[in-house]
């Protein structure tokens, strides 16, 4: 009885990848190269380019450096025996401080509001 050696599940593969050689590649990149037109490599050349140059550009513009801002919340310590009049009268001065906050931040979502819409505008002109 004749026993078999197992095949490995690499070892069509590794046989495959014996023939390749990097310099059989560029022998024949040499000689493919050698057949074309002129203006085949000119425009060769220029596809190269223009691609290398999106793709970089591309790259280039996907990084975003984000500045650091600290965000620390600061909780105020009251005592448990406060009384009303006392609540009342932090309201009445924390009160101005939240409407202005409250108006900025409604001033920043109406200028973005304008933005997005011009943009809308534009494309409803195009019929987009």
């Amino acid at each position: 009885m004749v026993k078999h050696r197992p095949l490995s599940y690499l070892g069509g593969a590794m046989q495959f990848l014996a023939r390749f050689s990097p310099f059989r590649a560029i022998r024949d990149l040499r000689v493919f190269l050698s057949y074309r037109q002129p203006y085949e490599l000119g425009f060769l050349a220029l596809a190269v380019v223009l691609t290398t140059a999106i793709i970089a550009g591309l790259l280039h513009d996907s990084h975003v450096e984000r500045p650091y801002q600290r965000n620390i919340v600061y909780a105020e310590s009251w005592p448990l025996d406060r009384s009303d009049a006392e609540i009342r009268a932090q309201q009445k001065i924390d009160a101005p401080i939240e409407a202005k906050r409250k108006a900025e931040q409604e001033r920043i979502l109406a200028e973005r509001r304008a933005v997005f819409k011009r943009y809308d505008d534009k494309l409803n002109k195009w019929g987009l």
